[in-house]
């Protein structure tokens, strides 16, 4: 049996990670066209890598929780026929243990130049200089994260879709199910015959396809999940 977890914002978000949306979220000082997209970037790079510093360093003191955790039980216990597949770039998954990762959207932890086209982990929470340079040619780097307007990796996507299309059992943790094409995934599934499993406090777009709900957050609704899986 394949089994497919999803998981967006709202895991993160019981280990202190701060979301883009809502009262408190990211996008409280700055729209999101001023800092996360490619056209912000090329305009004010210094101010893009000073929010992308200040993130890091909030991520950096947060740690995995139950939710995180729990999954990688549900990986030990299924091993090649599950898949993670995280809207998150925070890392907190691989932080907890969990192997089999794909990241929809980047990570955070993670550069990529624009001269060489170096891709390479970076952990700096600070900086003298700025924007960032690239440790092989000196180029200007930048965060190796989807933004606003640019294409998801397509070879993440695709392995989302196939997984997507052909696992039994499909589970939605902490998304809002609004951000396509991830949201799209949970829908895929169910028409390809999965057992769809939500988890959210809160209702979403695909508590309307969901088999089953637990209206409980991540920390609290994987140690369930596990009791019936």
């Amino acid at each position: 049996m394949k089994v497919v977890v999803l998981t967006g914002a709202g895991i993160s978000a019981e280990s202190g990670v701060p979301t883009f949306r809502g009262s408190g979220g990211l996008w409280k000082s700055f729209r999101p066209e001023e800092l996360a997209t490619p056209e912000a970037f090329k305009s004010n790079p210094k101010l893009v890598w000073e929010w992308y510093l200040w993130r890091r360093s909030i991520i950096a003191n947060a740690e995995p929780n139950a939710g995180h955790v729990g999954l990688v039980e549900l990986e030990k216990r299924f091993g090649e026929n599950f898949l993670l597949i995280t809207q998150n770039v925070d890392g907190l998954h691989q932080k907890a243990g969990s192997k089999r990762v794909v990241e929809l959207h980047g990570n955070i932890w993670r550069v990529r130049c624009l001269a060489c086209k170096a891709v390479y982990y970076d952990y700096r929470l600070e900086s003298d200089e700025l924007p960032l340079k690239c440790d092989f040619c000196g180029g200007i780097i930048r965060p190796d994260v989807v933004w606003f307007g640019e294409a998801l990796p397509e070879e993440a996507l695709d392995t989302a879709y196939t997984w997507a299309s052909s696992c039994q059992i499909f589970v939605s943790i902490g998304t809002s199910g609004t951000v396509y094409p991830a949201a799209e995934l949970p829908h895929i599934a169910k028409i390809k015959g999965a057992k769809v499993i939500e988890i959210n406090p809160e209702k979403t777009p695909i508590s309307s396809i969901a088999d089953d709900i637990i209206r409980e957050p991540a920390t609290k609704g994987v140690e369930k999940l596990l009791s019936i899986l």
